[in-house]
């Protein structure tokens, strides 16, 4: 009995083991026809069909889904490899002459001389990526051309340092990938039908290379081969990186218009981040950014380092110069500071200066990735928080042609006869945090009409003084702080630079708390100082957090007056709701 049952029971998993191969079998030889109906259909579509396809996709597109807009050159890679050892003998001695000068005007301290003992290209010729044309453009033609080049270049350069030592230094292992954009300008009506050729390094994606002491090691001179390092990469991208170009004359003509020109300013105010990424294995990261539109480390500006802090406020100001605004972007990058040893990289984050209107302050949170050249990045490593205001130089802002006459709080510190009170009262429902005196004499306040070129906001030489009003409406969706699943809540309102502080009523049991108190702010600098509104559960013996939200006063000293409802940061949920009010007397440097 128990054979018949055993050869039972073996028939029938295997029936069911070849029936399973059976189906797996069909069911695979089913998809590999329908992935080869597929990919014959896509093979006949066109480019402009594929896009069409692909727009409609829903989910994100896998990143090896890429639609250039550069136009494939093989042709031209196979005939520049056999014209390349003409063109190494011809460019060579050209490209000593140009980079010459240019390595000797930024050589550091340590090098006291510098020129090339030899410099060849080698036998590798540069491979074309792709060419492609820029549209839309009046009076001109523009073409960008991708380039690799992973060459053998013979480079050897005649070093000679501060302390006397000759060192020849050879640079080997040489790898470079960028886009050039070369434009024909003016377009002309006799042969070769422009004026100019305009070229420039418009994106630098890779550039490495090894220096070699010949016969020696380069780290027997400390910091030399930091220094060479950086000397040439500063070279390239202060002197060919886009928006630098260089101009060569093709028809006798003025072509000073083509030259690089700032055209405007960018006002920057590095706000804060949140939810930063940690890199600290004991403790908490401690953040700086770094902001910059061009990559030279002149023009670069580094953050005061906040300490053990996952949500840093910088509150910090910079002006950079745009030449042009089309094209430039803004960039953010946030750091692990770590003393001694190199800094982590966090995250960073672009914004193009496309997308600002001249004037308008805008404030924006951008999320920080890993790799600026792959956005599509999924991990999150935190978000900064920047405002910024583009302003082209020759337009006069129409926020400026305003009069500004007394505040009420000023006039309360001034009588009748125009001498200052000697005590200052809160206005009747209000609270009148920290007061302090001024200067009241009767020439500080005279009204004044203000008409200048820059933002009022932006300027260095002007201190905008005046009264801040804010009323804490309500809150709601605040954490649950207690074990009843409720909390007391008061909101705790600081200004961060002057420190005055002041705090609402408690109430009790809600998550939903209603306070409408108002609250007067003397403000002396409101460039540089900023509202942060905390909220706390009150308990007998201690209190517990419930999140916060760091407000510049940007907005309100530019609208005057807003109501706004503020995330809470640093908890799951809450949402607090403020009335801003800005009662301004701007008093110019000389008077303080």
């Amino acid at each position: 009995m128990a054979l018949i049952s055993g050869f039972i029971v073996g028939f029938i998993v295997g029936i069911t083991l070849v029936l399973g191969f059976v189906l797996s079998e069909n069911r695979r030889s089913h998809s590999r026809q329908r992935l080869a109906i597929a990919t014959s259909a896509l093979s006949k579509l066109s480019l402009d069909d594929l896009r069409k396809v692909f727009s409609n996709y829903k989910q994100p597109m896998p990143p090896w889904i890429v639609f250039s807009q550069s136009h494939k050159v093989s042709w031209m890679n196979q005939e520049l490899r056999r014209i390349w050892p003409y063109v190494d003998q011809a460019a060579s001695e050209l490209a000593r002459t140009i980079v010459e000068p240019i390595l000797d005007q930024y050589k550091p301290p340590l090098i006291s001389s510098l020129k090339f003992n030899k410099f060849t290209l080698g036998t590798v010729a540069p491979q074309f990526v792709g060419i492609g044309m820029v549209d839309d453009m009046e009076n001109e033609v523009v073409m960008e051309i991708e380039l690799e080049w992973d060459g053998n270049p013979s480079i050897i350069l005649g070093v000679t340092t501060s302390f006397g030592v000759s060192l020849p230094i050879q640079v080997k292992n040489a790898a470079f990938a960028g886009i050039f954009r070369v434009i024909f300008k003016p377009l002309v009506k006799d042969l070769p039908c422009f004026g100019a050729i305009v070229y420039s390094l418009r994106r630098q994606k890779k550039l490495d290379f090894t220096l070699k002491v010949i016969g020696g090691d380069i780290k027997s001179v400390p910091g030399l081969a930091g220094a060479i390092d950086e000397m040439i990469k500063t070279a390239i991208t202060d002197s060919l990186l886009w928006p630098v170009r260089q101009i060569v004359p093709i028809v006798p003509g003025d072509y000073s218009n083509l030259e690089l020109r700032v055209v405007g300013t960018l006002h920057v105010k590095l706000v804060q981040a949140k939810d930063l990424l940690n890199k600290d294995l004991a403790g908490k990261s401690d953040p700086f950014a770094r902001t910059f539109i061009r990559p030279i480390p002149s023009r670069m500006k580094r953050s005061k380092t906040q300490n053990n802090d996952l949500h840093p406020i910088w509150n910090e100001k910079y002006i950079f110069d745009v030449e042009d605004p089309s094209t430039q972007q803004l960039t953010v990058q946030v750091f692990d500071d770590e003393g001694v040893q190199a800094s982590e990289f966090i995250g960073g984050a672009l914004f193009p200066l496309k997308n600002l209107e001249p004037g308008v302050l805008k404030d924006v949170w951008l999320t920080l990735v890993k790799d600026l050249d792959n956005v599509k990045e999924h991990k999150y490593r935190g978000q900064v928080q920047v405002e910024l205001l583009y302003h082209e130089h020759g337009t006069v802002n129409p926020y400026l042609k305003r009069k500004f006459p007394m505040t009420s709080l000023e006039t309360l510190m001034t009588n009748s006869n125009g001498h200052p009170q000697q005590e200052l009262q809160a206005s009747p429902g209000k609270t009148l945090a920290s007061p302090r005196r001024m200067d009241t004499s009767p020439q500080s306040f005279q009204p004044s009409h203000v008409d200048l070129v820059s933002p009022r906001i932006d300027e260095d030489d002007e201190f905008n003084r005046g009264v801040l009003t804010v009323t804490v409406i309500r809150a709601e969706n605040l954490i649950a702080a207690d074990t009843n699943g409720l909390a007391d809540p008061y909101a705790v309102l600081r200004m961060k630079k002057s420190d005055q502080k002041i705090r609402t009523k408690v109430l009790n049991k809600t998550l939903q708390p209603e306070w409408n108190q108002t609250f007067d702010f003397v403000v002396e600098d409101a460039i540089h100082d900023m509202l942060i509104v905390e909220i706390w559960d009150h308990d007998t013996f201690g209190k517990d957090y419930m999140g916060r939200c760091a407000l510049t006063l940007s907005r309100v000293v530019r609208e005057e007056e807003y109501e706004e409802g503020y995330q809470l940061d640093g908890v799951k949920s809450g949402k607090i709701f403020l009335h801003m009010k800005w009662t301004s007397q701007p008093l110019s440097a000389h008077f303080g």
